[in-house]
């Protein structure tokens, strides 16, 4: 096998290696204008609350056919719902997706998409990512092997990323015995990547069934490695069934209908396990069926209310709010969440494979609607479900109070940055990974390549007096020129409404010009900006800092309480969902830093 030399030389990524950037006080309003609870709102961190995630390896290269892509096909194609043999569909059995994913169609070798998830997971609070490896015997070893370096490579830079586990299959022992024997040799006894397991009551977790290791007495090696195993995890088998609850006392679920059942109930009457599913491949007519069937639990479907026909229902995640609701009431040890990433879907002309079998049939994915993945896409749902899955993983919880400013000061931003020792708070941001993006899609003609990453931002401060607004930004390595394409941008959202602005963002400073000034700019409409003043710049190495004056954004007297953001090198003006691809951003993704007196 081909980690023989990764064995030998690994050496863990210890705790206090990894940086707390204080996500949990980051703010953000969404597309849908929700603005995620902060500590006033979900209290203080609970201690012992995990949040895990389900997690899809086996996005692999298949470059026989160009990407289907479901809602597309039936933005074009309505008619084709139930016509297997319509040719916008193409042949059966073939890998089809629900949506396109913001990174494109990706593998998971693609190490800087695995980073990007590992960044993205963290920032919401993600515990574990618990891999699919449910159907066969095969574990995608070279996949989660990549994953698991990338999530370390992270982890190296200071990113608390989450840890990993796997569930195996529900019924098949055999399979299951063949997963775990591998995973077991390959993975936990050398001891590879120890740092990213996920300790459940002492031991490893693994989402499987002991019952498959039988022993052999006339294999003494198998024998031994069998006993070995049932010795080093926790076993949590899986409970396939959406509706019935746990069937024995160690069961765990993964997705349900709502009510959803506590699992592995605690001697206090708690449970360690809830499940919390975005949709469901299940109508109250058929029990399981196809995610294109009739009456299917979808994203915008509740049990209490039915399909909320709105045309634009599915975007809100009606039916995962309702699942939180009832996560909250069992309040367990640990929310699974189905799911990040999945995307793929086989066709088949009937499934399930009886009389209540459909029609060119999707078992688990289908369209937008009718759907179960989180992660950001390029389709209608853009990021909302990743924004509404922060919110919910802090009311779950609990979060930190906001940071406390300093008191104030006037900054010489000419006479170098000492004076910025003693400005607190210090916002934090990730460590990019330093590798860019130039790797093949999973499907035929894609191909991706992403060489934005410029200036790696790692910590703001701001500061005031009463006459001027002070920011201090510092960077991985020394900054490039001033004079460089969308260098160094500050958008400020002055009165925290998303309303106003763009994307809430009523100030922007760019246009650095090279002689020690930029232009401040407010929002018009659009992403169209009107100059209203220059402003001083100072750099140093990898260091800049700024001085605004209070008048030119109208805080000239008052409290201070706004919002803020630094960005480099953005390639779609007026996309947001930039913020997760291109160059880099401080804070991630749509998130914002607040500053408050």
């Amino acid at each position: 096998m081909p980690y023989e030399r990764l064995i030998k030389n690994y050496e863990p990524v210890l705790e206090d290696r990894l940086v707390d950037i204080w996500s949990d006080t980051w703010v953000l309003t969404d597309g849908l204008n929700r603005t995620i609870p902060d500590s006033s709102e979900v209290g203080l961190p609970r201690k012992n609350k995990y949040v895990g995630i389900f997690y899809w390896t086996w996005h692999t290269l298949d470059g026989t056919y160009p990407p289907k892509n479901n809602s597309e096909i039936l933005k074009n194609h309505p008619e084709a719902i139930h016509d297997v043999s319509h040719p916008a569909w193409g042949p059966l059995n073939t890998r089809h997706y629900w949506q396109e994913p913001l990174f494109g169609y990706y593998t998971n070798m693609d190490k800087w998409v695995m980073r990007k998830h590992a960044q993205m997971l963290a920032d919401a609070g993600v515990d574990v990512v618990i891999f699919d490896n449910t159907n066969g015997y095969l574990t995608w070893e070279p996949q989660y092997m990549t994953l698991c370096q990338a999530f370390y490579e992270a982890r190296l830079d200071g990113i608390k990323t989450p840890q990993i586990s796997f569930m195996l299959p529900f019924w098949d022992l055999e399979f299951t015995r063949l997963q775990l024997e591998s995973l077991y040799r390959h993975l936990y006894r050398p001891g590879i990547y120890r740092d990213l397991w996920f300790y459940w009551k002492g031991k490893p977790l693994i989402m499987a069934m002991p019952e498959c290791l039988v022993g052999d007495p006339e294999n003494p090696y198998r024998d031994k490695l069998h006993k070995e195993i049932r010795e080093f995890f926790t076993f949590r088998p899986g409970q396939p069934g959406y509706e019935c609850g746990p069937s024995r006392s160690d069961h765990w679920g993964w997705l349900e209908v709502y009510p959803q059942h506590g699992y592995c109930r605690n001697n206090d009457g708690t449970f360690e396990q809830v499940t919390v599913g975005i949709a469901q491949n299940h109508s109250a007519e058929k029990k399981l069926t196809a995610m294109n069937g009739e009456n299917v639990f979808g994203r915008s479907y509740t049990v209490r209310n039915g399909r909320d026909p709105k045309p634009d229902a599915k975007l809100y995640g009606a039916n995962v709010e309702e699942q939180w609701s009832r996560a909250f009431e069992l309040d367990p040890e640990l929310i699974f969440v189905t799911g990040w990433n999945e995307f793929t879907a086989g066709r088949y002309d009937i499934w399930p494979p009886n009389e209540n079998g459909v029609v060119n049939a999707f078992p688990d994915q289908f369209d937008e609607e009718h759907s179960r993945d989180i992660e950001p896409v390029k389709g209608a749902l853009k990021d909302h479900y990743y924004c509404q899955f922060i919110g919910m993983v802090r009311r779950f919880k609990g979060a930190r109070p906001l940071p406390v400013p300093s008191e104030p000061k006037t900054i010489d931003i000419y006479k170098g940055f000492e004076e910025w020792t003693d400005v607190a708070p210090t916002y934090y941001n990730h460590k990019a990974g330093t590798e860019h993006r130039d790797f093949p899609g999973a499907m035929k003609g894609t191909y991706y390549r992403n060489y934005t990453l410029r200036n790696n931002i790692l910590r703001c401060k701001v500061a005031r007096d009463q006459t001027n607004l002070y920011f201090y930004v510092q960077t991985a390595e020394t900054l490039t020129k001033p004079f460089n394409k969308n260098w160094m941008r500050l958008f400020l959202d002055i009165d925290l409404c998303r309303q106003t602005g763009w994307e809430g963002y009523d100030f922007m400073v760019e246009e650095y010009n090279g002689e020690g000034y930029a232009l401040l700019k407010k929002h018009v409409e659009g992403f169209i900006w009107q100059a209203v003043g220059r402003v001083a710049y100072a750099t140093s190495g990898n260091r800049l800092a700024l001085c605004i004056p209070r008048a030119l954004l109208g805080l000239e007297g008052k409290t201070l309480d706004f919002a803020f953001k630094w960005s480099d090198n953005m390639q779609r003006d007026g996309d947001i969902l930039d913020f997760y691809e291109n160059g880099n951003v401080a804070p991630s993704g749509r998130f914002n830093y607040r500053y408050k007196e």
